[in-house]
């Protein structure tokens, strides 16, 4: 190695020669040019969709709260065409109220 070599020479033998970089100079903008932008076109209007038949199961439950006493009747209507679904939507929200309940029916309507 030359030991004359100022420290300028030696990191632009490590790194190459670099630009210096200015951080003093904010970015410049372009100028934003004065345009009127108008709003969008209206859509035209949809046409409304007709309401979709929804399957739905009436299902019959015989609920109580006494083992072997009185009974009572109690429909359930669910929103699907699965009866073993429909079964279940109304066990579960008879078995809030009711500790005892049977299924009688599942009849779609």
């Amino acid at each position: 190695m030359n030991p004359g070599l100022t420290e300028e020479e030696m990191r632009e033998a490590l790194f190459g020669i670099t630009t210096p970089v200015q951080a003093d100079i904010p970015p410049t903008q372009a100028p934003i040019p004065d345009t009127v932008i108008d709003a969008p076109a209206k859509p035209a209007q949809k046409k409304k969709v007709a309401k979709a038949f929804t399957p739905r199961l009436r299902v019959t439950l015989r609920v109580g709260n006494e083992f072997e006493g009185e009974m009572q009747e109690m429909i359930h209507e669910a929103d699907t065409l699965s009866t073993l679904l429909a079964e279940q939507d109304a066990v579960k929200a008879a078995r809030k109220k009711y500790r005892y309940v049977d299924v009688v029916s599942v009849k779609s309507i």
